[in-house]
């Protein structure tokens, strides 16, 4: 008896640079503002900031498709000013089921990158993640469930004097959440076949939305509510001061009201998307207690897929107690 087995395998291969503009501008100007007078070894000095190899990072990243239902990332990253290589390996697979469709995600970095909530960054040197997730369903409920481990001591990016957050430090952590959604549109267009597919003198064209996540003018109104929960199993450390205040479990909730409206269908060339979203979101735990916070994004169409973007955030109650201003962020 013989047996025959097919695996079939679909991979590409990818790569990556990055360069600073921004430093290397700084960098100029600082050396400019300390020339008194234009020789040529000044501008020898200038394009020596070219070469500098803090402005350039390169990487190399593949993903392999293993079965149709699971594939493996892998990546690694050299930032010119830094010795090491940044190393990541992440497993995918899904899991599908009568009711909901799931996902398992099995990741390891080492270093990785984290960001707090003062937008400041921290290097872990180990970081090792198993997640398993619910997809997006029409009930609404969603929920995820994990184990994190974090090896090494975190280093901050910047020049921060500051101690580390305490998720990032050593340990082992049982992470789950949970949340519910529901949407209730007030009106909403319907897309219908005839505005795919227009028909002329020459024949019959296809022309979609320029997103198909606005292709229907509508006015809506969507809640979200949930939780999570944190338990840390064992602090891997052994150096007292890594457990300061830090709390075997931790609860969190949250919660967002959000109003939003679209006017066109973004499908012509111009003045075709005006898009307004409203949030109202807060977020109650026990380290910051409740921290509400209203957000307001207007979209408007420029040209074709070409859209511009304002965001604007503000928190009501600063922990501080200081009055918060309006944050606001345009984008094309």
């Amino acid at each position: 008896m013989t047996y025959l087995f097919t695996i079939h395998l679909h991979m590409w291969l990818g790569f990556t640079g990055q360069f600073r503009p921004k430093k290397l501008v700084s960098d100029i100007k600082a050396e400019i503002s300390s020339v008194e007078e234009w020789e040529l070894p000044i501008l020898k000095d200038i394009g020596k900031h070219f070469l500098e190899k803090s402005l350039y990072a390169f990487g190399l990243c593949s993903h392999l498709s293993l079965t149709p239902s699971s594939s493996l990332l892998l990546s690694t990253e050299k930032h010119g000013e830094k010795k090491g290589r940044s190393m990541r390996a992440m497993l995918f697979h899904m899991l599908m089921s009568i009711y909901h469709y799931h996902d398992v995600t099995l990741e390891a970095a080492w270093p990785e990158l984290f960001i707090d909530r003062k937008g400041r960054y921290w290097e872990v040197p180990e970081s090792i993640s198993l997640d398993f997730s619910s997809l997006v369903s029409d009930d609404g409920l969603r929920y995820r469930f994990g184990l994190h481990k974090n090896g090494g001591h975190p280093r901050a990016v910047d020049n921060i004097t500051d101690e580390p957050p305490l998720n990032l430090m050593q340990g082992i952590c049982a992470k789950a959440a949970f949340s519910y959604e529901k949407s209730k549109d007030f009106w909403r267009l319907k897309e219908k076949k005839e505005d795919i597919v227009i028909e002329t003198d020459k024949g019959r064209f296809y022309r979609p939305s320029y997103d198909i996540r606005r292709r229907e003018p509508h006015a809506a109104v969507s809640g979200i509510i949930g939780g999570t929960l944190e338990a840390w199993l064992n602090n891997g450390s052994s150096s007292p001061s890594d457990l300061r205040n830090r709390s075997p479990v931790g609860v969190d909730l949250f919660g967002s009201l959000c109003y939003t409206f679209q006017h066109g269908k973004f499908k012509e060339a111009f003045g075709d998307l005006v898009s307004n979203v409203f949030r109202k979101a807060s977020a109650d735990n026990a380290r910051d207690g409740s921290s509400p916070r209203l957000s307001l994004i207007l979209q408007q169409q420029v040209a074709g897929p070409i859209v511009f973007r304002v965001d604007s955030k503000n928190l009501l109650n600063s922990p501080s107690g200081r009055p918060c201003n309006w944050r606001i962020l345009y984008a094309v």
